[in-house]
């Protein structure tokens, strides 16, 4: 059985984004500003670690419309490359019934996720990460989530996107990991309790 993961950036206060999807914190060091090395090659070498990564619509636009040529941009660094590469290469899956096509090893599920992302957990394969508040949101409501990764960044925004979604019960955790990075960011792991 899979394993399900979602992790991503997130402030201090439990945003994945600032109102008008504003990403410009999520760097660690201030507005408008890029993740520590040590920050961007640790995200980078989840995702050669991941087996199959599952979108929602949003977060599958932003990503597309930058990191499959990332690699081809004047000026891209080596660690800029190797995500680009990364990136495409590893397996997904977009949720979406508004998003008509897909490219770079991705498949496209227009029916309910819960049905597929219970299906894709059963399978006999590599750990799974999961993005997207909204896609997110409805794996952690229906029980699905098995880890939760936050790396809080140091800012206050205020409101926007929220990581965590309102939810019909608890859901106990044990810290399974803690590391700080550069800028004062803080990775949390955390496993679902069952």
């Amino acid at each position: 059985m899979r394993k399900l993961t979602f992790g991503m950036n997130v402030t201090l206060d439990g945003y994945i984004a600032a109102p008008g999807d504003d990403l410009g914190w999520s760097g660690g060091a201030g507005p408008d500003s890029s993740p520590s090395d040590e920050l961007f090659q640790w995200w980078s070498d989840r995702v050669a670690a991941t087996g199959l990564a599952l979108y929602g619509r949003k977060l599958w636009e932003a990503m597309s419309s930058h990191w499959p040529t990332a690699d081809q941009q004047p000026g891209a660094t080596p660690a800029a490359i190797e995500y680009a590469r990364r990136w495409r290469d590893m397996p997904k899956v977009v949720f979406s019934a508004t998003t008509s096509t897909v490219d770079w090893n991705t498949r496209l599920v227009t029916g309910d996720a819960v049905t597929e992302i219970t299906r894709l957990k059963a399978e006999d394969a590599g750990p799974m990460d999961i993005g997207g508040a909204t896609l997110a949101g409805t794996a952690m409501r229906a029980g699905l989530i098995d880890e939760y990764v936050l790396v809080t960044v140091p800012v206050l925004v205020g409101g926007g996107t929220p990581f965590f979604t309102a939810l019909d019960s608890w859901v106990n955790l044990n810290l399974v990991e803690t590391r700080t990075f550069p800028g004062g960011v803080l990775l949390t792991r955390y496993e679902t309790r069952r």
